[in-house]
């Protein structure tokens, strides 16, 4: 077969073989908000952010269909600010497939409350990392790289520290804009302590429980359930130290917002000795769930 076959059979399978990053499910919900024209303005707008996040090249790897990183997008619209500007809540979630199973892990589950956006029908989204252009879009690429990095974080240690360092580019060109969330004294929980804590040395501990907890751990389950149970227990021995030096942090809750029932089913399953050990971590680095952690010992 000569080479320019060759050639030609790699760009048409190539681009079948080949895919973006995500796998982004999107919804734009807007109850409060009524009028024909809002919903067909909603309507587009769920479609020109499905095109965004599913289309948009986010890094350097080649991912196949089968790799792309599940993940969602939920805009509650809540209000009308003016003619094209709109308050809103986002809600983020995304999941990993766990090896030699039909099981997905949740990794990331956060709602955003401090989302206002202006959108005109049609208007194409455009993003450029290096500076910032709108809110939406900007917000939009922050909570894709968020996604990558703590999908990366899984699969190997440390492994998504490029793309936080990508989202905290994007809070850095975002401190002039004047919507709310990007902003160190605006609050203690927002999209910069998001990638800020993320990246402190105080913090590096939960990024290690991620990769341990589903590398070591979730990974092996599905042919060796006890010693992938053992492997998690240590993992979130590691966050002891994280709440030892900073209780009640931004970090500590997003990582227990995807983590706590996931918990909770593990070790349900899990030895009486495992479930006692369990139990008392759980219970002092995640006090506020400590009610749905003491059902472990229940079962």
């Amino acid at each position: 077969m000569s080479k320019n076959i060759y050639i030609i059979l790699f760009l048409i399978f190539g681009r079948l073989v080949f895919a973006q990053e995500l796998n982004c499910q999107v919804s734009v919900v807007s109850p409060q908000i009524q009028g024909t024209t809002e919903k067909q303005i909603f309507d587009q707008l769920q479609k020109s952010i499905f095109e965004f996040m599913n289309n948009t090249k986010w890094t350097k790897d080649n991912f196949t269909t089968s790799e792309r990183i599940d993940c969602s997008v939920l805009i509650n619209v809540t209000q009308k600010l003016s003619t094209d500007e709109y308050r809103a809540t986002i809600q983020i979630q995304s999941r990993r497939p766990v090896y030699k199973s039909s099981y997905f892990s949740p990794l990331v589950n956060y709602i955003d409350e401090n989302f206002v956006f202006k959108y005109q029908q049609f208007q194409q989204l455009e993003f450029n990392l290096n500076t910032f252009s709108n809110n939406i879009t900007s917000v939009l690429a922050f909570y894709a790289y968020v996604v990558i990095a703590n999908d990366y974080d899984t699969y190997s240690n440390l492994g998504g520290t490029e793309y936080f360092q990508k989202a905290q580019l994007i809070v850095s060109n975002a401190q002039s804009a004047a919507e709310t969330g990007w902003k160190s004294y605006e609050s203690n929980k927002n999209r910069y302590w998001i990638v800020e804590n993320a990246l402190q040395p105080v913090f590096q501990p939960i990024r290690e429980c991620m990769y341990k907890y589903h590398r070591l751990g979730l990974d092996i389950m599905n042919e060796k359930a006890d010693d992938g149970r053992k492997e998690i227990l240590r993992s979130t021995e590691l966050l002891l130290g994280v709440y030892k030096n900073r209780p009640a942090s931004f970090a500590m809750e997003l990582f227990f917002n995807a983590k706590s029932d996931e918990l909770v089913n593990i070790f349900s399953k899990g030895q009486p000795d495992e479930k006692s050990k369990i139990v008392e971590t759980l219970t002092t680095v995640d006090p506020a769930n400590s009610s749905k952690y003491f059902k472990i010992q229940g079962n």
